[in-house]
């Protein structure tokens, strides 16, 4: 499983000119599925999302997490993390769970993320979104979870 965690001051996800999703200071997590991924993963990446000390202590460190400091998580399916650069100048996708895996393992992160933090947002999965934020930092990490 694929993440690309971005600290934000805020974040909002449109699809057709409406807001479906929407934070404030928080985490906005792109998340991506492989063919190979299942549950497990799901709950590796939401143990990690929620424990990843990289919201800013009194001090202005990064040492908190989201369980410590609150806030918002916009969770947003993403299948072009899984792009594959290495032939020519377009992408392939083959590394991205076909959409049916993809859609259940998104899923399934959402409900276990919903079961375990107060403000969970989404995106709406194979829509085409407009996802605006600031980045605060910018602090932005990328998560391979095997």
């Amino acid at each position: 499983m694929l993440a690309l965690v971005q600290r934000v001051a805020r974040a909002r996800v449109e699809v057709a000119g409406q807001t479906v999703g929407e934070i404030g200071p928080g985490l906005l997590v792109l998340v991506c599925a492989e063919p190979a991924d299942d549950e497990s993963l799901a709950l590796k990446l939401v143990d990690k999302l929620l424990k990843l000390r990289i919201l800013a202590d009194a001090a202005g460190k990064m040492n908190r997490s989201l369980m410590d400091a609150g806030g918002g998580l916009l969770l947003v399916s993403q299948f072009t993390l899984a792009a594959d650069t290495a032939g020519g100048n377009r992408p392939g996708f083959s590394g991205a769970a076909p959409p049916a895996l993809g859609r259940a393992l998104f899923e399934r992160v959402v409900a276990l993320a919903r079961e375990r933090h107060p403000d969970v947002q989404t995106g709406v999965f194979g829509a085409d979104m407009q996802v605006h934020l600031i980045n605060d930092g910018p602090v932005t990490i990328p998560l391979t979870l095997r």
